[in-house]
């Protein structure tokens, strides 16, 4: 996946109310997420051109205790967050089982080129 270097992305870290808030606002479900993303240009997979691609709201608390439970690092679980938030900003959806096997397993990739 190629995106233009002069791309802007903002990644935000919040506390466990304002996911909260945000999941509730944007998603209408209880709690705090792991992680949220909010496009603003709209791509789609393959697209090359600078864009302002938007928001990835972390929540650090809910992501470290996802790391402990699946034993890998905080490190290694903000990384897959993170990728996961960017997909779904450039249009990847996980909602159908055929798209969820694309996305998780470019996702599975990305990180793991990412952390050489």
């Amino acid at each position: 996946m190629d995106l233009n270097a002069d791309c802007d992305l903002n990644l935000m870290l919040v506390d466990e109310d304002e996911m909260t808030e945000l999941h509730i606002k944007w998603m209408d479900e209880p709690g705090p997420t792991d992680v949220l993303s909010f496009p603003m240009d709209e791509i789609e997979p393959g697209y090359k051109e600078v864009a302002v691609l938007g928001d990835i709201v972390l929540c650090p608390s809910v992501a470290l205790a996802q790391a402990q439970k699946a034993g890998h690092s905080f490190e290694h679980e903000a990384a897959i967050l993170s990728m996961h938030g960017l997909l779904h900003i450039l249009g990847f959806d996980h909602a159908e089982p055929e798209e969820e096997k694309e996305m998780f397993s470019l996702q599975e990739s990305l990180v793991a080129g990412w952390n050489k």
